[in-house]
């Protein structure tokens, strides 16, 4: 302001300083996002917040030429001597956030410090890279000894120390690779699972881990007791393992892989229902019975057992005195509960404190997230969510199987990773939020109680768009793949994903959850870790992902009075494009990431080259003449109107016809196919959910497409049949192609 100011004459800094410093410091707004429309993705950025018309009359009437030093907008500066055109200009088209009105807004004002939400009531978070390089990252604990280290386990077989500073020591905690089964194949599911501390380790240094193995050619989950080196306390000793349960796999998918302590000192076990489809083991499947320990949450007392047996069972197990049931079991009826947490409760109530929240993974139409209680039934393979998918069994009274507290269909997402409910201290608007996502499609989002009704409501959750994220160490965007969630030892969230679908590929990130609408006070939550002696070497963290900043598409505006200067701005950078499958989403539909269509949690594809359109540009026409038919493969770009130019729905020619391609398993690796074949050489994003409009006029011809992104055709991908879909012509795919990459991105 000073600096500015200092460029006025008498007179104008007299008549226009205050409004000069009230138009700077709209930046620090907490409506900065609107004022300056940075969270609509077919607007410019703005450099001068949004005005009010009778505001920006007054303004312009005196001080219009406080503008040329606030902005390098040639646009502006072009409209100068034209009020209307001028005040025009500088309007939102949503009025309520214009300046200086809505200060008095009360609409407005009384929800400041909420969750930021959009107009769909997507919550914008933001997040803070913590780690990255990881091969599959399927879990991350903490020792709960004060320390604050926390210990990443990849499906590999490694585990890894991280100091409070988030340096990687280089000697692993834990490394049985050579022990665990798993394979590079994409999609495998066997591996490296599930580790926990014990509740006393810091006095009895006993680890659990939950792997796959083999052992004589039969294919097993493995639960193992390990204790921490006696000459470093940053590392397991490999020779104390001591198996405390195996189970056999009859296949090699669903394997559970969830390892938990409860607060009554007991270790919870989640296995899967033995794999293949629709459980098809027996007369009712694995899950309903309850002689096999597959399809369960397990229960045991593995305390105090360094002499004795291994793990006793727990005297108030449910069904210790059925002789046709095993005494592990706590709960039935789960298909593959894929990520399971305690909610540690409200921080001064306790309210809610010890319930048990898990995802379980659905068969081929919902995804379901379920509160685990002792005894209960939760209805596998008789019930799939909310829905009946065996109605002979579904129609068998007897079951009184216990619904979901939540279901989404497969239009959403179709592997659910369970998560937490918040109960941190640096974001105390997400105290109480159940925040979870899905592996498939990338989604992030959230389930809050209403205590009134005992109905859980839910809200997706998006990547902070405009100023949201705009802090130091800040992103808003992630890989798409969402592997697991995490609590640290101080309940701060976190997740993990990837963007490469090989246990064996090193593209795994831990992503810390941020939400700046409100922030605890300074030095409410500062944590004094106990001293950790290191013996190994410190590899320091250095974050790669970027904060991605959105240039939009302009929308149209008057015509200068002089000449605007020719050439465009860039075209709108998806938070998802600059790496492929990232999910740096808005609310749906916009920038969904893509859905992979491979089975079973955990497929993903590699980054394509990031990009962006420059707008503006006229392309000369093609003399007319009578075309050859295109090759099998081609692709062209329509739009509602017609032709698009580096945008649109993405049409194929197959087999003499042209046909429209389905969104599911749609991602930015398969955009990059399209906008190369075309002659660009960056893909800007995936769209989907018919963005450019419904190509109702021709059949669908291809679904479930994965690229890896180097392919020359769509033909050349994996996909279903040709012809063969399941979705309709509004989940029509698109892209954003350009020929030059956009800054920022």
């Amino acid at each position: 302001f000073y600096r500015l100011s200092a460029r006025l004459d008498g007179p104008t800094y007299a008549a226009c300083a205050g409004h000069l410093q009230d138009l700077l410091c709209q930046e620090c707004s907490p409506y900065a996002a609107h004022l300056y429309d940075a969270e609509d993705p077919s607007t410019p950025v703005r450099t001068i917040p949004g005005l009010c018309q009778d505001y920006c009359l007054q303004v312009w009437q005196k001080c219009r030429s406080i503008f040329r030093y606030l902005s390098e907008d040639q646009e502006l500066i072009a409209l100068e001597n034209n009020m209307a055109k001028f005040c025009h200009y500088l309007s939102l088209e949503d009025t309520d956030y214009c300046f200086p009105h809505l200060l008095a807004n009360q609409n407005l004002n009384q929800n400041l410090g909420l969750v930021t939400a959009d107009a769909e009531g997507c919550l914008q978070l933001c997040l803070v890279e913590v780690a990255n390089g990881l091969r599959n990252p399927v879990a991350m604990v903490h020792a709960n000894d004060g320390t604050h280290r926390f210990f990443i386990a990849e499906q590999v077989g490694l585990v890894w120390t991280y100091l409070p500073d988030r340096s990687r020591l280089e000697k692993p905690f834990l490394n049985i690779s050579e022990a665990v089964l798993t394979s590079p194949w994409e999609g495998d599911e066997r591996g490296f699972l599930g580790i926990v501390f014990h509740p006393k380790f810091k006095f009895n240094g006993k680890v659990y881990v939950y792997y796959s193995v083999e052992v004589r050619y039969e294919e097993r989950i493995r639960i193992s007791e390990f204790r921490i080196s006696p000459a470093d306390m940053n590392a397991l000793d490999h020779g104390s393992e001591r198996v405390i349960l195996e189970i056999e796999e009859p296949a090699s998918n669903h394997n559970g892989g969830e390892l938990l302590f409860g607060d009554d000192g007991y270790l919870y076990i989640f296995t899967g229902d033995g794999g293949m489809a629709g459980d098809p083991f027996g007369t009712f499947g694995n899950a309903q019975n309850k002689s096999t320990l597959l399809g369960k949450v397990l229960r045991i007392d593995v305390n105090n057992n360094d002499r004795g047996p291994l793990y006793r069972i727990p005297p108030d197990n449910p069904f210790l005195n059925d002789p046709k049931a095993r005494p592990e079991i706590y709960a039935y009826g789960v298909r593959n509960m894929w990520r399971c947490s305690f909610d540690r409760g409200e921080p001064h109530t306790k309210e809610g404190k010890g319930r048990l929240f898990c995802g379980d993974v659905g068969q081929n139409k919902y995804e379901e997230i379920d509160i685990v209680e002792k005894g209960k039934n939760y209805g596998w393979r008789a019930r799939e969510g909310f829905s009946c998918y065996d109605k002979k069994l579904c129609a068998n009274s007897s079951m009184d199987d216990v619904l979901p507290i939540y279901a989404y269909p497969h239009q959403m997402g179709k592997s659910v990773t369970g998560g937490y409910v918040y109960r941190g201290c640096e974001s105390p608007n997400l105290n109480g939020l159940y925040i979870f996502g899905d592996f498939m499609s990338g989604r992030l989002m959230s389930l809050k109680e209403d205590h009134a009704t005992g109905e859980w409501q839910y809200s997706e959750i998006c990547m902070g768009t405009g100023q949201t994220c705009m802090f130091p160490g800040l992103i808003n965007n992630y890989y798409q793949y969402i592997i697991s969630f995490a609590e640290d030892e101080a309940g701060e969230l976190y997740f993990m994903s990837t963007g490469v679908p090989s246990a064996t590929a090193p593209h795994g990130v831990v992503y810390k959850v941020v939400d700046t609408s409100r922030r605890a006070p300074p030095g409410k939550c500062g944590v004094e870790p106990s001293p950790v002696k290191v013996k190994s070497k410190r590899i320091q963290f250095v974050p790669k992902e970027k904060l991605i900043v959105k240039t939009p598409t302009p929308r149209p505006r008057p015509t200068a009075t002089a000449e605007a200067p020719r050439g465009g701005r860039p075209d709108p950078e998806s938070p998802g494009a600059p790496a492929a499958d990232r999910a740096g989403r808005g609310p749906p539909p916009r920038n969904r990431s893509g859905t992979p269509a491979t089975p079973a949690p955990r497929g993903r594809t590699p980054k394509p080259r990031k990009g962006g359109e420059r707008r503006g540009q006229r392309r000369k026409k093609k003399p007319a003449g009578t075309a050859a038919p295109p090759r099998n493969g081609a692709v062209r770009l329509m739009e509602q109107r017609g032709r698009g130019r580096g945008r649109g729905r993405v049409e194929v020619y197959v087999d003499g016809e042209w046909g429209t391609v389905c969104d599911d398993g749609w991602s930015s690796a398969a955009a990059a196919v399209v906008c190369r074949q075309l002659g660009f050489p960056y893909a800007v994003r995936a769209s989907k959910k018919a963005e450019f409009g419904e190509g109702t006029s021709l059949r669908i011809l291809l679904d479930d497409v994965q690229c890896s992104g180097q392919e020359k055709t769509l033909l050349e991908c994996a996909h279903a049949d040709v012809g063969t879909h399941n979705c309709s012509h509004e989940e029509d795919a698109g892209v954003v192609c350009s020929r030059e990459e956009v800054a920022g991105g």
